[in-house]
């Protein structure tokens, strides 16, 4: 079976690793973004999928706008692809892409469809509140995230899993949600999605990150897991990342440092209080809470967020 794979981030390597140790499966080629500046020293970066794809020996495509490379494009034609498979790519493929392929485009998807359509499915299930997630499988149309449904597989959110932990999480149920869905391809039937029930998870902007202590302590908590590591609030003007916090029954005035133990931080929020339990300052490690507010001389009835 040939096969182009899309895929970029960290998400979409388990697929493709598990199309290459596949017998019955052909990578013909791999279409990825571009390498981008990234760190500190802004050093010019493979994208996760590239990583693999170079160590396989496989053909690589990284056009900037797929839909304004012809040349990327009449190659992909000649390949002669079965399937195009798409993980977290990070571009809407043209509909002159989703009819090359002889049987179709699926997509790897971060969620149960029809909710989370979108960018950024799995973190917004957890800034929601969702106790369930999954993956699904489905066949591309020219909407976003829009097709009919292939399969589906739930897996649980843990009360304590982050972004982080759920994405790597996903990518292995996803790998295998796939392989099945190609081997069971002639005899799904595929399911139109109800629009109604539709949700959106679109991409993750920095306002997202800044947490606001009017909020209640389980939403800025599920902000927390959601936006790992990047949620944070200042604190004399420099920001402090939240990385873990529990909320805890006490009341205060939202963003004041109610207490200090080797617990945390307890801080008051619009209902109840959070605990940051372990947090990183600009520039620093991860440190807990107790060692940060004796280190940076956070005190009882100091304010947070200004």
């Amino acid at each position: 079976m040939r096969i182009v794979y899309f895929g970029t981030a960290e998400f979409a390597v388990p697929t493709l690793q598990k199309l290459l140790d596949a017998p019955d499966m052909e990578v013909v080629g791999v279409v990825t973004q571009p390498d981008r500046p990234q760190g500190r020293g802004q050093k010019l970066t493979p994208p996760p999928v590239k990583v693999l794809a170079l160590s396989a020996g496989l053909k690589i495509f990284q056009p900037e706008r797929l839909r304004k490379s012809p040349e990327t494009l009449a190659e992909l034609a000649a390949l002669e692809a079965g399937f195009f498979v798409v993980a977290a790519y990070g571009q809407i493929l043209p509909q002159a892409v989703l009819d090359m392929p002889k049987s179709g485009c699926i997509n790897v998807h971060g969620s149960l469809l029809p909710k989370y359509r979108g960018a950024a499915p799995i973190h917004w299930a957890i800034y929601h509140g969702e106790t369930e997630t999954g993956i699904t499988t489905m066949l591309m149309d020219a909407g976003l995230d829009t097709g009919a449904m292939l399969l589906k597989a739930v897996v649980p959110i843990t009360d304590d899993a982050n972004s982080e932990q759920l994405i790597q999480e996903l990518s292995i149920v996803g790998a295998d949600l796939l392989l099945e869905t190609l081997h069971k391809f002639a005899q799904i039937i595929p399911e139109p999605q109800e629009n109604d029930q539709s949700s959106y998870a679109p991409l993750i902007d920095k306002q997202s990150y800044v947490i606001d202590w009017s909020q209640s302590a389980g939403q800025i908590r599920n902000q927390v897991r959601a936006f790992y590591p990047y949620t944070y609030t200042l604190h004399k003007e420099n920001r402090l990342r939240v990385l873990a916090a529990q909320v805890v029954d006490f009341t205060g005035n939202p963003g004041t440092v109610l207490r200090l133990t080797k617990e945390g931080v307890l801080v008051a929020t619009g209902e109840k209080a959070l605990e940051l339990t372990t947090v990183q300052p600009a520039g620093g490690r991860p440190i807990t809470g107790w060692n940060y507010a004796n280190g940076n001389h956070l005190a009882v009835g100091d304010g947070l967020g200004e």
